[in-house]
């Protein structure tokens, strides 16, 4: 018997299964095409030119200077190129020592930049991603989110990336944590893009607020600004600039946490206006300790000891009356607030707000209490006055009032839910670790997050400390004529 082998075709393949099962249903197998070697080298030649002019074109200006000294290299032989290259270092010596900002700002973060897009970023960019769950395979095909552009900072990066269609930031902020580790941060926080579909991945490097600022100097009257009272610095570097104007200011922490130097530095801040009449404080303070220390400053002072049937009460009800006469007084006339001396712009500050709208033993002074600071915060803005809180606790219960105040600081609280109680939902996800600071002061007093009325994302920060001896200093500015006890 004589044995023939043969490839087989689809119709004996139909022919052996019907052999198998006379009964079975027929399988046809798809025609399998065969593209001519002739296109496959062109189409992957097209796509070699693409991938050159799209690396020419993101890399310009090092292709362009290289191909220039090339030329002179070639034209004019290989000195003439040593000697460009040793001006152009002697004229960015010079620029970075007459000018550095200016040096930092174009040549060396943009340098910097550059060189970390490649040499981390994009290098471990698929890695990365594939292990945070960030990419998505749809029919054997790698899709991954892309690179825009990376801008460094003097103790952070921002990478500005494009999401795959359908994605959402919310992804990016669940591995957070992936994403420092797999690039070697100490900390991810994700912030919306210049457009939909894009965001910004903010990589810390260092921690540019691990050591205590000094005070700040006190300003000159012509520099004060209500908008924008320099307090301490940001973590990007920038100072650090709380608005009184038009707001009200939430500032909730632990013991221990800064509250203090946040209340201090304002006040140090507002000092050559409330010397001349068109700033004054009026101080609570239930704990007797804080404040106390620059009675002589405030206009109106209360505390628990003076009267405790009542008299820090008495001192927001005051307010309260006022503002609503001061908001008669201008109603048809003006729907902006200019300090004078007749209308002084008015900062009450509150030491321990909870003290007040829960710890308090008098019933009827805490609802009394209650409403004043209900009348400051939700009319008060437009008039003239600013409330300024700080409260240990953070939950609903001891303050139902936070969210008449726009602006809040967190720092350093005891669990991780409180965050969101004091910042809004969300802010814990968006980088406010404010349960995480350091309790060694330090290191973590007066660090906290700041997430403001108009701009979902918090931003870190540290509040200059203001010792005993810069408050001295103060009240002997206030009061020349007396010796500061």
């Amino acid at each position: 018997m004589a044995w023939e082998f043969r490839k087989l075709g689809p119709g004996d393949n139909v022919a052996v299964e019907a052999q198998r099962d006379p009964f079975a249903a027929p399988k046809w197998a798809p025609p399998v095409w065969h593209m001519p070697e002739g296109l496959v080298l062109l189409v992957n030649l097209v796509r070699a030119l693409v991938r050159t002019v799209v690396f020419l074109v993101r890399n310009i200006v090092p292709v362009s200077a290289v191909a220039g000294l090339g030329w002179l290299g070639v034209r004019f032989g290989w000195l003439v190129p040593v000697l460009v290259l040793a001006l152009v270092a002697v004229g960015l010596s010079v620029w970075a020592g007459v000018d550095r900002p200016s040096f930092v700002r174009w040549i060396a973060r943009p340098a910097r930049a550059r060189w970390r897009l490649v040499a981390v970023y994009r290098r471990d960019w698929q890695p990365v991603l594939v292990t945070a769950g960030l990419t998505k395979v749809h029919k054997g095909r790698e899709y991954l989110p892309s690179l825009v552009r990376v801008r460094c900072g003097p103790t952070s990066d921002r990478v500005l990336v494009r999401m795959l269609k359908g994605q959402a930031p919310d992804a990016w902020e669940r591995v957070a944590v992936n994403l420092a580790h797999g690039f070697g941060a100490t900390l991810v926080r994700v912030r919306d893009g210049d457009r939909p579909g894009r965001i910004w991945l903010e990589f810390v490097r260092k921690d540019a607020l691990s050591v205590p600022i000094p005070a700040l100097p006190v300003p000159d009257g012509s520099a004060v600004d209500l908008s924008a009272l320099p307090v301490g610095r940001c973590e990007d570097g920038a100072p650090w600039r709380l608005r009184l104007l038009g707001t009200h200011v939430l500032i909730a922490g632990a013991t221990g946490a800064g509250k203090g130097s946040v209340i201090w530095s304002t006040i140090r801040a507002l000092l050559p206006w409330m010397l001349s009449g068109l700033v004054e404080v009026w101080a609570v303070d239930p704990k007797r300790m804080e404040l106390s220390f620059g009675r002589a400053l405030f206009e109106r002072y209360g505390r628990y000891s003076d009267d405790p049937k009542g008299g820090m009460v008495e001192l927001l009800e005051a307010a309260a009356v006022d503002m609503n006469a001061r908001a008669e007084q201008f109603a048809g006339v003006t729907r902006s607030f200019t300090p004078s001396h007749e209308h002084p712009f008015r900062v009450v500050v509150v030491d321990e707000l909870a003290f007040l709208t829960a710890y308090c033993p008098e019933r009827d002074l805490r609802k009394r209490a209650e409403s004043a600071l209900a009348v400051l915060t939700s009319q008060g803005r437009s008039v003239g006055y600013c409330v300024i809180g700080a409260q240990q606790d953070a939950r609903k219960e001891v303050n139902n009032l936070r969210n008449l105040f726009p602006d809040r600081i967190a720092l350093r609280l005891d669990e991780d839910e409180q965050v969101d109680m004091v910042l809004g939902d969300g802010a814990r996800d968006r980088g406010a670790l404010a349960d995480q600071i350091s309790s060694i002061p330090e290191i973590g007093a007066g660090v906290g997050f700041v997430r403001l009325e108009a701009s979902p994302d918090p931003v870190r920060v540290r509040a200059a400390y203001v010792s005993d001896s810069d408050i001295r200093d103060m009240v002997a500015l206030g009061l020349p004529d007396v010796e500061a006890a």
